[in-house]
């Protein structure tokens, strides 16, 4: 098995509810690593060409940056936890991918020493996308008020 990972930064603002209470709005530098993996090499040498993984990243996380984001889907309807936020990126990336590549996991720190990881499933990288896609959409993860 072959892995690479990137990092990026951004910065934003967000207010999640816990137990029904929103908490103030404050922003963080989030760091996000994400990781993925494949058996194999292609001709040359390479599970995926890093400018590939590069703009996947760049694209998903380009609608965040300096942004609050709970007025930017997916979070202006799902709680906008770092755990949610770092399975977001997990599927968005890998939407974006070969499909001989898969997400293994997404590393989303908000805060020094506050780090929430998302392992993907072992699964196909399409089954996966559906996996993520019903989670994201769980009535739980709404937040109250939220449109359906």
């Amino acid at each position: 098995m072959f892995e690479l990972r990137i990092r990026r930064t951004f910065a934003a603002a967000h207010a999640i509810v816990m137990a029904g209470v929103r908490e103030p709005m404050h922003g963080h530098n989030w760091e996000v690593t994400v990781a993925v993996a494949g058996d194999t090499l292609d001709a040359d040498g390479l599970l995926c060409d890093f400018h590939l993984l590069e703009k996947a990243l760049d694209e998903t996380i380009r609608p965040f940056m300096n942004r609050c984001l709970n007025d930017t889907a997916p979070f202006d309807r799902v709680n906008p936890t770092a755990e949610l936020v770092a399975q977001h990126i997990a599927q968005a990336v890998a939407a974006r991918l070969p499909i001989e590549v898969r997400v293994k996991e997404v590393r989303v720190v908000e805060a020094p020493q506050c780090e929430a990881c998302f392992v993907t499933p072992n699964t196909a990288p399409t089954d996966m996308s559906k996996n993520m896609s019903s989670t994201m959409s769980n009535d739980a993860r709404l937040l109250p008020g939220a449109a359906r």
